[in-house]
């Protein structure tokens, strides 16, 4: 089965909010992993720890619903793009 993103009169809005969800989703990833790195080196104090975990959990607690929202399943937004392969990394 293709990941890749068809765009039709019928799904534009399931299809739009996938395209949008993939591209957060990259971004939350992205800011998930700047975050662990700040955390290994010791660059944060233990609030800030704190605050960036909660964050990010409710980051992926939106994610959810919206995924929910639009009947996305979160492989849905990894967009396979062709020869350079998955946008996002596989768990």
């Amino acid at each position: 089965m293709s990941r890749r993103v068809e765009l039709g009169p019928d799904t534009v809005e399931r299809d739009l909010a996938q395209l949008v969800l993939t591209v957060l989703e990259l971004l939350r990833q992205l800011m998930e992993r700047q975050a662990l790195r700040r955390v290994e080196t010791g660059d944060l104090t233990s609030d800030q720890e704190e605050r960036i975990g909660i964050t990010l959990m409710l980051l992926e607690d939106r994610m959810a619903d919206l995924r929910e929202r639009f009947g996305l399943r979160p492989e849905d937004l990894n967009i396979d793009l062709g020869p350079l392969g998955p946008l996002l990394p596989r768990d």
